[in-house]
């Protein structure tokens, strides 16, 4: 059978950059779609390409971070399709900002969102992925989930746990031998506008932080995030790193071990002197 004609794949934060990018080369592979967001008009946008492309499209403003709209929105979109294939927790938002100078109200807002968003919709439609006989849980973690690096703190933290979470699951879906895949998805610099929607610590500039992460960082464009993604849906990857700087930090991460952290303080510190 094809991984995608004719499955029904749920898109979270469809309204713009790899979400986007996802639902419409899922269109073109003839998946029926369930896209969502909280920017609705971005996400009116996204289902009018989708459709354009022949797709069937439902789409909601979903905020990922309240699990009762979660475990109610999957229940919704079974009741719409009759069943679920593919879940892509892709909802996920920025923050920049030293651990000294973060409130707990920032930090609390990016693993509400980038951990337990990822969280909630893997617990709200885990039960109907199995119940198809052919699931997949595609978790959006990111390079932050493999390395950590200075300002990144909360974001690393959700990061991480994604991973974490995402490869644990993976495991108990093989023990118990359910029909269910698990990928865990790590983008490295990719052109979206989570760094220039990205809230940051009081004192800290917005604009030269967003701007170094477009003209600097985002290498990638979010078609061949989307396209790399899946790809390694198809292959029943384990985990998909997607660019070659982030290719490169994991394996220099995975030979020097705990060294690496000096040597990425050391490149801030260098090419980011605002964050002295």
């Amino acid at each position: 059978m094809s991984t995608f004609e004719g499955k029904v794949a749920v898109v979270t934060g469809a309204g713009s950059g790899i979400g986007r990018a996802l639902a419409l080369d899922l269109a073109k592979r003839g998946a029926r779609l369930a896209l969502s967001d909280v920017d609705t008009v971005g996400l009116a946008d996204t289902v009018r390409q989708a459709k354009a492309l022949g797709a069937e499209v439902r789409s909601d403003r979903i905020d990922v971070a309240e699990r009762e709209e979660m475990l109610e929105y999957a229940d919704s979109v079974v009741a719409t399709f009759g069943t679920v294939h593919q879940v892509y927790n892709n909802a996920g938002i920025g923050y920049n900002g030293n651990v000294e100078k973060s409130k707990f109200k920032d930090i609390e807002r990016i693993i509400d969102v980038d951990f337990w968003g990822v969280v909630n919709g893997t617990k709200a439609f885990l039960p109907h992925l199995i119940a198809s006989g052919d699931g997949h849980v595609v978790n959006i973690s990111s390079l932050f989930g493999l390395i950590a690096v200075p300002g990144q703190s909360a974001y690393n933290a959700a990061k991480f746990a994604v991973r974490g979470f995402t490869e644990s699951l993976r495991q108990e879906m093989l023990i118990a031998k359910h029909p269910v895949e698990v990928t865990c998805v790590h983008p490295g610099g990719i052109k979206t506008a989570v760094a220039r929607n990205a809230t940051v610590a009081e004192d800290e500039d917005a604009q030269t932080f967003a701007d170094f992460f477009d003209k600097r960082l985002a290498l990638h464009s979010p078609e061949m995030a989307a396209k790399s993604i899946l790809d390694g849906v198809r292959k029943g990857k384990a985990r998909v790193i997607i660019g070659w700087e982030a290719k490169a930090l994991d394996v220099l991460a995975r030979v020097i071990g705990s060294s690496y952290q000096r040597v990425v303080a050391t490149g801030f510190a260098t090419f980011m002197p605002w964050m002295k």
